[in-house]
């Protein structure tokens, strides 16, 4: 079972962990920032729900203690600062997400559902969708266990959008993490990419691949 780490004042928290154990996750409670290190001392949390603004220690020094040896467990802020800087530190810091205060808890609870699982595809290095199978160590592509040749530009392409379903990548962001200094590339070498992508994977019965007009790309899951 999934175990979550909550750290906010009493009233947030007893209701943020009861709609969290309503949807089937086991949590942990907290009251400040050096409580949160202890429970973290003791035990392993698959992810952890903090705010900034609390007493003995600041979110942004519980996550930077947390980030000195803990470089993967998912942390997200959620508090009533909704300032630039704020986000910005939080971001640098290395934080996955933040959450101004109020929130929607089944949106949050979503946020939640997604990150858990961009970890989960990060720490196994595959992920399995529909009859699809990915693995980043062996650069494996495999559909109804039979491989399709896929280029490696063409590999990390699929493995990203596969990875974030329903979110927009733009030409340009694809183009700078993918192309980086190719000064030959442009939106085109992109569109070109995906076509080829599109028909390598027609057999694939978890996803699309659908153009966002006038913006990218994006995965969908069937």
């Amino acid at each position: 079972m999934v175990k979550i780490l909550v750290e906010d004042d009493r009233d947030l928290n007893r209701y943020a962990a009861m709609s969290l154990r309503n949807n089937g996750y086991d949590v942990a409670a907290a009251y400040d920032g050096e409580e949160a290190l202890l429970k973290l001392e003791e035990s392993k949390f698959d992810l952890i729900l903090t705010d900034i603004m609390m007493p003995k220690m600041d979110g942004f020094d519980l996550a930077e203690s947390i980030r000195l040896t803990d470089k993967s467990t998912p942390i997200i802020f959620m508090t009533a600062k909704d300032d630039k800087s704020s986000k910005m530190l939080g971001y640098t810091i290395g934080i996955d997400d933040y959450v101004t205060k109020p929130f929607d808890m089944d949106v949050l609870i979503m946020k939640i559902n997604a990150i858990l699982r961009r970890a989960k595809i990060e720490n196994d290095k595959s992920l399995e969708i529909g009859n699809l199978k990915m693995n980043t160590e062996e650069r494996s592509a495999l559909v109804d266990g039979e491989e399709i040749s896929l280029t490696v530009r063409e590999f990390d392409l699929l493995f990203k959008l596969l990875s974030y379903p329903k979110k927009t990548f733009t030409r340009s962001a694809l183009m700078e993490e993918f192309w980086d200094y190719d000064s030959s590339a442009t939106s085109r070498t992109v569109d070109v990419y995906m076509a080829k992508l599109r028909e390598k994977t027609a057999k694939c019965n978890g996803f699309e691949i659908l153009t966002v007009h006038g913006l990218g790309y994006k995965a969908v899951l069937k």
